[in-house]
């Protein structure tokens, strides 16, 4: 009897040092995924046979003021289900790798600062040119030299100040759209209002739907007062 217990004793320390190796390890891993992050927290739930054979049915993800591709986002909740890991590379002292692609779900937040600190990307700047581009393509013939000055969020509504170079003074440009989610890959636009120094250009309760693309799969959309809710599905690529 006092031998099976030190044996299982033992076997349970061996597991949660592997499961601390594999915490820090997959917190390596996420941070070499962004350029900055303050806060990450990592929980893992796995059987001991799950870790040795390279395998975790399930992970939570937390983090605070996360940096991608110059995307600031102000909370990330992420869950992770049957994740194929390189787990004697990983225990070897080896960056972690995944295996296989891994569905993600989680929930994304974002605040008006976080926003409007990511004017400067080009993944958002070229996101917003595009839909520039089809909304008003009389107002913003040029969206690619655009310089958004600053973004609100507002109760289903989101308020562009952007300014226009001319030969002269630039123009700003103050835009407002209503937008709701239509469905996991698809947002409607049901007012749109844009206006200059000189009044407004442009005023439309005509619907407008854009396709975010058959990649994406959002589940619920959300603008609040400086406030961005997302919650949404990815697939994270090996």
């Amino acid at each position: 009897m006092a031998q099976n217990n030190l044996e299982r004793l033992t076997q349970n320390k061996k597991i949660h040092i592997i499961t601390n190796v594999l915490t820090k390890a997959l917190k390596l891993w996420l941070k070499s995924q962004v350029s900055q992050v303050s806060q990450l927290e990592v929980e893992i739930k796995a059987s001991d046979r799950d870790i040795l054979s390279g395998y975790i049915p399930w992970v939570s993800i937390f983090a605070s003021h996360v940096v991608y591709q110059d995307i600031h986002l102000t909370q990330i909740q992420l869950v992770a289900e049957n994740i194929r890991i390189n787990i004697g590379s990983v225990l070897k002292g080896q960056p972690l790798r995944l295996l296989e692609t891994v569905p993600v779900v989680g929930e994304v937040i974002v605040e008006e600062d976080e926003l409007n600190a990511s004017v400067s990307s080009s993944l958002l700047s070229t996101a917003l040119n595009d839909v520039l581009d089809k909304l008003l393509p009389e107002q913003c013939p040029k969206s690619k030299s655009i310089f958004y000055q600053k973004i609100i969020l507002d109760d289903s509504r989101i308020i562009l100040y952007i300014s226009q170079p001319t030969e002269t003074n630039p123009t700003v440009l103050e835009v407002c759209a209503d937008i709701e989610l239509l469905s996991a890959h698809e947002l409607h636009i049901s007012y749109i209002q844009a206006k200059n120094n000189r009044g407004i250009v442009l005023e439309s309760y005509n619907g407008h739907y854009l396709n975010l693309g058959s990649d994406v799969d959002i589940q619920h959309l959300k603008l609040f007062p400086g406030k961005l809710v997302c919650h949404g599905r990815i697939s994270v690529n090996p």
